[in-house]
């Protein structure tokens, strides 16, 4: 099929600021349904605006195919903040494009990250023209997993995305003279070949890479904000899942930066959404992938062919599932992909897609998994214990979290520059460490599997006014590597929510750490371990426990910490337990 491609298509918004789109359409007489993405990476990147679908295919289906630049990014007109204009302008160009001459009048979106995002912001506004999205690997709130973690600072993706993604167009934008555009570049060049060494730069509030090219000013007054201030609501789909009443596909990956707030679009938009059975008509799809990477091979593991996007369970491609989804919502045609499971999950250990009929699964057994130790569970070579016994009259473990030698990032959920930092990467190293406390079960005489949502409660003290706690979950196999599956963080200020809580004086404090979710069977002589620390840098910033941040202060404390595990102060972990004979 030849395909028609025109390029720089205005469409303009309420308030007359001029967006531009590609457009590619089939060359044939009558009218189609348009897939749309909205993105600020630039339309005419095809590793951006196509990534992980084969947009000729689309077409080739009968699609019209649009790609737009969001308000002032690339080759659109207007100042860009991330995600406040989204949703009008989402909704104003999902109507444009319905209206096209060669548009049957039916819109469907796609897209990941931020323009997985652009789709939810713009189905809160109901645009009556929008039928369908797949939104992959997505937000909620910026304050989910994404700058933002249970009150920890996402350092590492933040100063990476608004230096490597962000930065450049707005140089061009604001630097016309082609000498003194040159020269700004030549400057961030630098900074992004340095950007593991500018991660430690503090306070941020002055940031030289970001400071020095004079952009992205929003970098730093998103950064003023507290996390209970009203504006994040701007920028938030949170408050607003009964007003999106449109079908979805949600796409995520065990080991995504954005898999928290992935299972909640879907899980909030099946509960709360309202009319035209919207309820029967979400569904969720995660993989062992990490952000915008659909292979096989994830960190250092392999999980077959079958785990790829080529070909999802030896039956089809990414692609291949957009098209049967939008030609179910957008053509009508019976794909028959409505009656499929609403979930379909990959299950890592044993390496197998299964379908499921909710999330969390109905046959989920939590199970409480101890810490147990004589307080002396510093690195895997302490006697930390894991186990489903009660703990006793057991004596604390301690170690001292020093924020200018913090606990190094070692794969997991990451997004930020650097070499192998994403997925399931061997533990050991950090598990060395004196400041990395490590509780190991006994080798395991039949697979566990562990599904669902993970927990931890972990009672513990610091002298710090304030301070953080991390924990991981981690596959040790026979031969003692450690795969990390799953982690988290929580900042002590807000332990209970975006509202601060008061300075820290010493005491004992349970602490919630939502370790999201996870999908492994721990097979025979097999353990499950977890790690307990207070640092994971430079995926979060590192506490400075003095009661200020990395933001406004540089100046660091060693906070001495105390965790506990006894019957008064129980700190387990609370694993989602799959019978395995089903």
């Amino acid at each position: 099929m030849e395909i028609l491609v025109e390029k720089n298509v205005p469409c303009t918004m309420r308030d007359g600021t001029v967006l531009y789109s590609d457009i590619y359409r089939p060359h044939l007489e009558g009218k189609f349904p348009i897939l749309l993405t909205r993105l600020p990476y630039s339309k005419d990147l095809p590793f951006y605006s196509h990534r992980y679908l084969d947009t000729n295919r689309l077409v080739e289906n009968g699609y019209i195919v649009i790609v737009q630049d969001v308000r002032g990014r690339f080759q659109s007109e207007g100042e860009f903040e991330p995600f406040i204009y989204e949703a009008e302008d989402g909704y104003d160009t999902v109507e444009w494009a319905a209206s096209l001459p060669y548009s049957s009048g039916k819109v469907g979106m796609f897209g990941l990250s931020y323009y997985g995002f652009t789709q939810l912001l713009a189905a809160a506004e109901r645009p009556p023209s929008l039928r369908a999205i797949f939104p992959a690997q997505t937000l909620s709130d910026q304050r989910k997993g994404n700058f933002y973690y249970d009150g920890a600072y996402g350092l590492g993706l933040s100063e990476t995305w608004v230096l490597e993604s962000i930065a450049p167009d707005l140089v061009k934008r604001k630097y016309t003279d082609s000498e003194t555009y040159n020269s700004v570049m030549g400057k961030w060049a630098k900074s992004v070949d340095r950007i593991e060494e500018w991660y430690r730069h503090a306070p941020i509030k002055c940031w030289p890479p970001l400071k020095e090219l004079g952009v992205a000013e929003y970098f730093f007054e998103q950064m003023e904000r507290e996390l209970n201030d009203e504006s994040w609501d701007k920028s938030s789909i949170a408050n607003q899942y009964d007003q999106m009443n449109v079908p979805a596909y949600h796409l995520g990956g065990w080991y995504d930066s954005l898999l928290g707030s992935t299972i909640d679009n879907y899980t909030e938009m099946k509960a709360k959404a309202d009319g035209r059975n919207v309820r029967e008509q979400q569904k969720l799809m995660i993989g062992p992938w990490a952000h915008g990477d659909f292979g096989s091979l994830i960190g250092d593991r392999k999980f077959g062919l079958h785990a790829s996007e080529d070909w999802i369970d030896f039956k089809e491609s990414l692609t291949d599932l957009h098209v049967r989804w939008f030609d179910y919502w957008l053509k009508g045609e019976n794909t028959h992909i409505r009656e499929e499971s609403p979930v379909k999950l990959f299950v890592m250990g044993i390496n197998q897609w299964r379908d499921e009929q909710e999330w969390p699964l109905a046959r989920t057994n939590y199970t409480r998994y101890y810490l147990h130790s004589q307080g002396q569970a510093n690195s895997r070579s302490g006697d930390g214990k894991l186990s489903e016994m009660t703990p006793g009259q057991e004596p604390a473990d301690q170690f001292a979290y020093n924020p200018e030698e913090p606990v190094p990032s070692n794969g997991g959920g990451t997004l930020y520059d650097g070499v192998n930092t994403t997925g399931p990467r061997d533990q050991r190293t950090i598990e060395d460490r004196d400041d990395m406390l490590v509780y190991t079960t006994a080798p395991l005489k039949e697979p566990v599997e562990v599904t669902g949502p993970i927990k931890f409660h972990l009672w513990a003290s610091t002298d710090a006014k304030d301070t953080d706690f991390t924990a991981k979950l981690v596959d040790v196999t026979p031969d003692g590597t450690a795969y990390n599956l799953t982690d988290g963080i929580v900042r002590a200020r807000y332990r209970n929510g975006y509202e601060p809580e008061p300075e820290l004086k010493g005491e004992i404090v349970e602490y919630e750490i939502d370790l999201w979710a996870t999908s492994n069977v721990f097979l025979t002589d097999h353990q499950i371990r977890v790690e307990i620390s207070s640092s994971n840098f430079p995926r979060f910033a590192a506490n400075l426990n003095t009661g200020e941040t990395m933001f406004d202060s540089s100046e660091s404390k060693i906070a001495h910490q105390t965790i506990y595990h006894s019957e008064k102060y129980p700190s387990h972990i609370l694993l989602p337990l799959i019978p395995t004979d089903q």
